[in-house]
């Protein structure tokens, strides 16, 4: 049946009337960086795969990563690999049912932000 007053019913908010949230871009940027490890990855086997072909392709592959990029692109990677475990850390933690109200969720959110920051820069610094 067609829905008569389907014209005079509320529609749901648009994403520009909300503030965006801790808690939420926390979430996004876990997704963002499982993904961009991912293709991180997909480059590493590509510097194995170059290293078992030939000399002149490993010299390509290894050219890229220990370029200037090449090192953008790790040191990210670095970073998004300590986000990504945080993140999981800290649903570990949600999934007991610890930190459920918002100043928690929110002092574990700049926890995650600041700690993987932290650890990333000390990660660099040792290697």
């Amino acid at each position: 049946m067609a829905d008569v007053n389907r014209g005079n019913r509320p529609l749901s908010p648009h994403l520009t009337i909300y503030r965006p949230q801790l808690t939420s871009m926390t979430s996004i940027l876990t997704r963002i960086t499982g993904n961009a490890l991912l293709l991180a990855a997909l480059l590493i086997v590509w510097w194995f795969l170059a290293a078992s072909t030939s000399v002149e392709s490993f010299a390509v592959a290894n050219g890229v990563l220990t370029s200037w990029f090449g090192d953008l692109v790790m040191v990210l990677s670095l970073w998004g690999l300590w986000y990504h475990t945080l993140a999981g850390v800290r649903h570990l933690i949600w999934d007991n049912a610890i930190g459920l109200d918002i100043p928690t969720a929110e002092k574990l959110g700049w926890a995650v932000i600041g700690g993987s920051v932290l650890l990333t820069l000390l990660t660099v610094a040792v290697i």
